[in-house]
């Protein structure tokens, strides 16, 4: 199907300068709309569970903000890929960033009329942004060079974390703005997440020119059109698409399994929104700022390694906050420190498998079905982590999910042993 946005026509391929300077271009726009999405995707996960706790009345749903976000992040995820290969990057993340943007609004207007279903739904088309955010990591490596695809990333991540870790640091300023306003007080992020979707999608409808995705694709028709061998239906993704999305769909529900229940946990050892705000602010910030020195290691070392350093991370993230007093700030802090860390090392790891696998000509398609896979597997460990919780403890959830990222590893060492995936790319 033919593209809406003219791509370079494969007779006028453009030279290595050329592809640099888009390229770099590229980066720029991206991280713009990333600073604005991370304001944008935190307020979901520092307040959404406190949100639905108040409005539910019930500690057991307090984990459904999560899954529901999560579901509308995967029909986003889907969604966005299709657009992307059809349309592009441009399309396809703008539109997602303003989906996003109007669920946020539409959660703040459910928290002042007390309208559960429009909670809920808002909550659905909120995780649009969620998804977009996600995404946005991979138009920064469709023209990069495959062996700094992991930096690629990385620049995409580590950008978000502006927004991302202000975003719950703001979370006593900006409930006192929405008592002032007459709104209940945990609504007041997703004001900030409204404006800040917005503007993200904004950014990147207005500036992503020419589309990465769209030049891409028309390199790969003129090296194909000039080699007669390549002639055909484009290939299938590769193996090291589906452990890619192994490694990123397991790391996703450890660690949303025990962020999401972190601020109940704390606020029933009676911590305060400030303390809550400091963790979820700093855990935001170990999943996005170590990512340039991730993508430097995936990069280095290999994305297998780095996928393994993800489950052993993850692992004592679990057992730090399943031992540690509820009323031990530090721990807790130390604890969705290193469970940040080791989703960082997970995504990264698993983006870079996925991009090696896969060409333009599939690859769109490919991530957005991917992430429509990490989105599904957050809402079931976000829909769980309330029910387990309220059956059993925090420290035993924690435990769980600690284990659970180790499965990741046995896949790794298939992958590697029957050679399907190379240790470094």
């Amino acid at each position: 199907m033919p593209s809406r946005e003219a791509a370079p026509a494969a007779s006028a391929a453009p030279d290595a300068a050329e592809i640099a300077r888009v390229q770099r271009r590229t980066l720029g726009v991206v991280v713009t709309s990333q600073v604005l999405g991370g304001a944008g995707l935190a307020a979901g996960i520092t307040v959404g569970a406190l949100l639905a706790q108040d409005m539910l009345g019930s500690e057991g749903l307090a984990g459904v903000p999560t899954a529901l976000f999560t579901l509308g992040s995967a029909l986003a995820a889907f969604l966005v890929g299709r657009l992307t290969q059809r349309w592009g990057r441009r399309i396809g993340l703008g539109l997602g960033f303003g989906a996003g943007g109007l669920g946020a609004f539409g959660v703040v207007a459910a928290a002042v009329t007390g309208d559960v279903v429009l909670l809920f739904a808002s909550l659905f088309v909120y995780g649009a942004g969620t998804a977009t955010n996600l995404q946005a990591r991979y138009a920064g490596t469709d023209l990069a060079a495959p062996e700094k695809r992991g930096t690629a990333v990385s620049i995409a991540l580590v950008s978000t974390t502006l927004g991302a870790v202000a975003g719950p640091n703001l979370v006593e300023p900006l409930g006192h703005l929405a008592t002032g306003l007459g709104i209940p007080a945990l609504a007041g992020p997703f004001l900030l997440a409204g404006a800040a979707y917005l503007a993200a999608g904004a950014a990147l409808l207005a500036m992503l020119r020419p589309d990465p995705f769209l030049l891409a694709r028309s390199i790969e028709a003129a090296e194909r059109a000039a080699s007669p061998e390549t002639h055909g239906p484009a290939p299938r993704p590769g193996t090291g698409a589906y452990v890619g999305a192994a490694v990123m769909v397991l790391t996703q529900i450890a660690m949303v399994a025990i962020m999401t229940m972190t601020p109940v946990h704390m606020r029933a050892h009676h911590h305060g929104l400030g303390a809550v705000g400091l963790v979820i602010g700093l855990h935001v910030a170990a999943m996005f700022l170590p990512s340039l020195v991730t993508g430097l290691l995936v990069d280095r070392l290999g994305r297998i390694p780095v996928a393994v350093a993800a489950g052993v991370t993850l692992l004592a993230a679990g057992g730090v906050a399943a031992f540690a007093p509820g009323d031990s700030l530090g721990l807790l802090i130390l604890a969705l420190v290193l469970l940040g860390l080791g989703w960082n090392f997970g995504l990264i790891s698993g983006t870079a498998l996925v991009v090696d696998a896969t060409v333009p000509a599939n690859r769109a398609r490919t991530q957005g079905a991917i992430d429509v896979g990490i989105a599904l597997a957050g809402a079931g460990g976000g829909m769980m982590s309330g029910m387990v919780m309220a059956a059993t403890s925090y420290a035993f959830l924690s435990t769980v999910g600690g284990f659970l990222a180790l499965l990741l590893i046995p896949v790794l060492i298939w992958a590697h042993r029957s050679r399907k995936v190379p240790v470094a790319t």
